[in-house]
């Protein structure tokens, strides 16, 4: 049974068992990892779309164990955005498309790549 990730009708909840393969062959559905939870997303969303579906609001923090940060303009200028995706650090969440398959992490500072 599949859980809802956040609010009702977000598009993004938890991967079970068979409903994963189910997801992935009907086209429109993908499976990712998000801080090593396997979810199941809409294809056609962001990263950043896909983080604040599930609630988060911030999802890296400034080099030295600064404040946390976020989306603050949502079109790739302002870099606050990081995060890690298959191991390469500093990818603007808000310009990336989720892509079955994809390890998206917390970036901590500034990382150097994999």
């Amino acid at each position: 049974m599949r859980q809802q990730a956040a609010a009702a009708g977000s598009g993004t909840e938890r991967a079970a068992g068979a409903e994963r393969a189910g997801a992935e062959r009907a086209g429109r559905l993908l499976i990712v990892r998000v801080d090593g939870e396997e979810l199941v997303t809409e294809s056609g969303r962001t990263v950043a779309g896909l983080l604040l579906a599930l609630g988060r609001v911030s999802w890296r923090t400034t080099r030295g164990g600064g404040p946390p940060r976020g989306v603050f303009c949502g079109i790739g200028v302002c870099h606050d955005c990081l995060v890690v995706v298959n191991g390469a650090p500093d990818v603007r969440a808000c310009q990336r498309l989720v892509r079955g398959g994809d390890d998206i992490r917390t970036q901590d500072g500034a990382e150097l790549p994999a």
